[in-house]
């Protein structure tokens, strides 16, 4: 069979959605092809373009994107030290597009997705995507709020199954900032790292072009190697 292949990957440019304090991404054309071939010297042989290239300036928590073990956890290693492996497996969906914004995905509403599809069960390893349909919105200012979150109740619920790489198509895990408040409770999917290792994604998108029975796939989200960084940007695919 042909292998189809969906970017679960965000576009990252100016201007684009982030989440709150985060720092909008900057992308700058330093020299055009025009400039680059005055600049070397092979315009006056009749070449007039060679190469541009850009000045990219950009946080380590912008578009799609995990975040290390030491983003929440100060004695934990940082991006370079994600492991690759837990990175590339098998891929799950687990439907939770009933969630409203603001809501808080709780352990029964895992294991009433997982009861959707059709008698697989959740294994150690697999790479486990949460799709709210969140990142329809992403365009638009309504993505900042419009989300539901996880508890660190679901987290580790997914933890005691052998899970460590989860991500969800969102601009944050958690809850929105303002419920978090409202609930006096901050971060709390986030410091699960302090007391256990994993892995999330934020930012993904398209997870409902993953077709039925929303687990018989592969999934590769490969962070770049950013030494000392608290997150890393990936490329998220996922292999049907």
């Amino acid at each position: 069979m042909p292998v189809r292949l969906i970017d679960l990957s965000m576009e990252v440019y100016q201007g684009m959605m982030t989440y709150p304090n985060v720092v909008k991404p900057v992308i700058v054309e330093m020299e055009s092809h025009r400039d680059m071939a005055r600049s070397i010297g092979v315009d006056q042989y009749g070449i007039e373009e060679i190469t541009n290239h850009c000045m990219i300036v950009t946080g380590d928590h912008v578009g799609t994107h995990i975040d290390s073990w030491g983003h929440v956890n100060p004695t934990a290693p940082r991006a370079e030290a994600i492991p690759i492996e837990l990175c590339y497996g098998d891929g799950v969906v687990l439907d939770l597009t009933h969630k409203q914004a603001g809501d808080e995905i709780m352990p029964a509403d895992l294991e009433e997705a997982e009861a959707r599809l059709g008698g697989y069960r959740i294994k150690p390893r697999d790479i486990v995507l949460l799709r709210t349909d969140a990142a329809k919105q992403r365009f638009d200012k309504s993505y900042l709020t419009n989300h539901p979150g996880m508890t660190k109740e679901a987290v580790h619920a997914l933890l005691d199954r052998g899970v460590m790489v989860m991500g969800i198509d969102a601009i944050g895990f958690d809850p929105p900032v303002a419920k978090m408040f409202e609930r006096k409770k901050f971060w709390e999917a986030h410091r699960v790292m302090r007391e256990r290792e994993y892995y999330h994604l934020e930012n993904l998108c398209n997870l409902h072009e993953i077709p039925p029975p929303y687990h018989s796939f592969t999934v590769s989200v490969l962070p770049v190697k950013w030494r000392g960084a608290s997150a890393a940007p990936v490329r998220a695919v996922a292999i049907v």
